[in-house]
């Protein structure tokens, strides 16, 4: 069933979340775009300007890792004034409430952390852009005191304590998933009554598997997003229109 009223979509998925004990959320571009946050396939995106470098080339080629960095730092700036909108809320809510139990990111903007979720509630599939590591070591390094180096350098940051190349913690195209979030994001999935999809285009795996994956396991199937996407023929219910509007009664 496909709901395209505000209203009638707030009740339906009121009636859906009170009717489920275990909910997992999953959120894609579509809940951060209100906030600032470009999404990554719009016409006029600026991750079109900014195209990501491919994993091999950025441990391969220091020119390529000191490319990435400016990529890096000016979508930061793009993004600078981003705060948490009203799906954030509304999930932080949710999960304050005990309601859902996960919330599975394909984000990289560290909002749902901002918008008060804890740490270990959050799922990340694509890793997280607020800070960087060690690819050798795995030490962790805040971005502010490296963007300052790099600035007044130009050179790509190295390690303090190994020497090894230092990326954003965000998952590169190239890079391995990381496996104990895709493992913690496959418990959370096979155990939930309900799988909320907000905001996810449903196209990219292997992060797209899971709510497939939920229906398979009997668990009922929400999504939530502006547009159609390749898995509304699974959902049991489809509540199509601006994602802020749907979800603003349940950050109350």
């Amino acid at each position: 069933m496909v709901v395209t009223g505000v209203e009638e979509a707030r009740a339906a998925l009121g009636e859906v979340i009170g009717l489920c004990g275990r909910i997992v959320a999953f959120t894609g571009a579509g809940i951060s775009t209100e906030c600032g946050v470009p999404d990554f396939r719009s016409k006029d995106s600026p991750w079109r300007r900014y195209k990501p470098i491919d994993f091999a080339l950025f441990v391969s080629d220091v020119l390529m890792r000191e490319e990435a960095w400016r990529r890096k730092f000016a979508l930061d700036d793009i993004c600078a004034s981003a705060q948490p909108g009203r799906g954030h809320y509304a999930l932080a809510n949710l999960v304050a409430n005990g309601k859902v139990s996960a919330i599975i990111t394909q984000n990289i903007d560290n909002l749902h952390q901002a918008s008060g979720v804890p740490e270990e509630r959050i799922i990340e599939l694509h890793g997280n852009g607020a800070y960087a590591r060690c690819l050798s070591c795995g030490a962790r390094y805040e971005l502010q005191p490296l963007r300052r180096d790099f600035e007044a350098s130009g050179a790509a940051p190295a390690c303090f304590e190994c020497g090894g190349a230092v990326k954003s913690a965000t998952i590169s195209f190239g890079q391995p998933m990381p496996q104990a979030a895709l493992e913690r994001a496959y418990q959370e999935t096979v155990r939930c009554d309900l799988f909320l999809a907000i905001g996810s285009s449903l196209v990219v795996y292997p992060a797209a598997s899971f709510p497939s994956l939920a229906r398979q396991r009997d668990a009922k199937l929400v999504i939530v997003n502006g547009e159609e996407t390749p898995l509304d023929s699974e959902a049991n219910l489809v509540l199509r229109g601006d994602i802020g509007d749907i979800l603003q009664p349940f950050a109350n």
